[in-house]
């Protein structure tokens, strides 16, 4: 049996495996519950999202990846071994060529970390291809020619903006703002006004039910239930929508001024190909209701929403994978 060509979308809050002529096969969250005395590792992905902070002392549930990049090496090297397991990724006899996603702009030694995690799940060979490219290719855009597209792609750890032209990026940048520090804005927020503690998962579950960064874009109500701070004890509140629009208003407006940063550093005739075509924005923090308004109010470019924004990235790896021969050279 050959060895099928895999893409990974290694992300913070996901990984999305796809295998050459099969498609997307795993959508699963970057979760490991290891067992700290014999460091072996428990469940990977939903089983082990479901274990945040619920484990006892012995079981720790870890996100491995942190801004998108590697934060336990170890811990990486398991979820993908296991994952790569799952899908049988693994032909008996020879060894698949995988190609891997980061973001745009990080360190050549954090790059060499997530190759070598990959080399040491069997890979025969590890493709290194930037996000916000892969996730402009996997939202349909054809970057081949002479003319500017932009992408903003809202992942769990970071967020990437770039211009794109004859297939490769002219001007981009990286930022740390992305879902997970929404989720950690609601949990600021209720803290501070309601003297409640929620965890990461129910932050989560605001974010996706009532989350919205542009005004009255949305009205909607939500119980919460968590644990007040005073007493000791659980407690249930009511937050609205616009409570969480001025929770997330500052770390929102943190990406609209990079965008408006990587379009003052574009040149004109791509700047203009922009205006005419409009951005793209992919990711799950593209979900978040209103974040198309809040961009193009504040670019004055019209801004659309991928068709698929959680697995962009994913189908960009299954359409490169069929491009590898031209990669390999």
């Amino acid at each position: 049996m050959f060895a099928k060509d895999i893409g990974i979308d290694l992300g913070t809050a996901n990984v999305l495996i796809y295998i050459k002529g099969q498609g997307i096969v795993l959508n699963e969250p970057s979760v490991v519950a290891i067992d700290s005395e014999t460091k072996k590792p428990l469940a990977v992905g939903h089983k082990a999202r479901n274990m945040l902070g619920r484990t006892p002392g012995k079981v720790n549930a870890i996100r491995p990846m942190k801004d998108g990049v590697i934060a336990d090496f170890d811990a990486t090297e398991m979820m993908l071994n296991h994952f790569i397991k799952e899908v049988n990724g693994r032909a008996m006899f020879s060894r698949p060529r995988i190609l891997i996603c980061c973001p745009s702009n990080i360190t050549q030694v954090e790059k060499n970390a997530i190759k070598e995690a990959a080399e040491r799940t069997g890979a025969r060979r590890v493709f290194l291809e930037e996000e916000p490219k892969v996730a402009a290719i996997g939202a349909g855009m054809d970057i081949s020619k002479p003319s500017g597209n932009m992408v903003i792609d809202i992942g769990g750890g970071t967020t990437d903006i770039a211009i794109l032209s004859l297939g490769d990026i002219v001007t981009s940048s990286s930022i740390k703002v992305a879902g997970n520090t929404f989720d950690s804005d609601i949990i600021k927020y209720i803290k501070k006004k309601y003297k409640l503690l929620v965890g990461d998962r129910t932050a989560e579950e605001i974010k996706f039910t009532i989350g919205n960064v542009y005004p009255n874009s949305i009205k909607e109500k939500m119980e919460v239930r968590g644990r007040d701070l005073v007493t000791g004890l659980p407690h249930t509140i009511t937050l609205c929508s616009e409570e969480i629009e001025e929770a997330l208003r500052e770390s929102a407006y943190i990406i609209v001024h990079t965008a408006k940063s990587v379009l003052e550093q574009t040149p004109p005739e791509l700047a203009a190909d922009i205006v005419d075509k409009g951005i793209v924005v992919t990711g799950g923090g593209a979900l978040i209701k209103g974040f198309d308004q809040l961009l193009e109010h504040e670019l004055k470019v019209p801004v659309k929403i991928a068709d698929s924004p959680l697995t962009c990235v994913a189908e960009g790896t299954g359409i490169l994978l069929n491009n590898l021969n031209l990669i390999d050279k």
